[in-house]
């Protein structure tokens, strides 16, 4: 009896597994699986994306700190002039220089040697008699450094 079956042609097996479907019905996929697959693919991203985020976070707040191991220079005080120029009091070993900072330059203005206790205020109205002081030497410097 099986050997009265004829022989199924290659092309056949292939059609054979394929469902009936009614002449005419268009081809396509299930909506359901494409979308969930979309869906999976953006919660993956979504989750790696907010572990990055959080991962930079804690080791900003609890990773390795970078200890100051330039200890010969420091800001010992600043003043702003404008919107983006400043006037900054560096230390550098044993000595003091004032610097004019602004975007695209900087300028040392004076140098001077390391002030033992008070420091130096930079000039403001309420800083009193210390800030007229530094502010006239400030003055006189800049004005002997220009040949006035």
């Amino acid at each position: 009896a099986a050997a009265s079956l004829p022989a199924a042609s290659p092309a056949a097996a292939p059609a054979a597994a394929l469902p009936a479907m009614p002449p005419g019905a268009p081809m396509t996929m299930a909506p359901t699986s494409s979308a969930g697959s979309l869906l999976q693919t953006i919660f993956a991203l979504v989750f790696v994306l907010a572990l990055l985020i959080g991962l930079a976070w804690f080791m900003k707040r609890y990773g390795p700190k970078v200890m100051g191991g330039n200890n010969k220079m420091r800001v010992v005080s600043s003043l702003n002039l404008g919107g983006r120029e400043r006037i900054v009091l560096v230390e550098v070993a044993d000595q003091w220089i004032v610097v004019g900072a602004s975007p695209g330059r900087i300028n040392a203005l004076a140098t001077m040697p390391r002030q033992e206790g008070e420091l130096p205020q930079l000039a403001t109205a309420q800083n009193g008699p210390a800030a007229a002081n530094f502010s006239e030497w400030l003055k006189q410097t800049i004005e002997k450094r220009n040949g006035k």
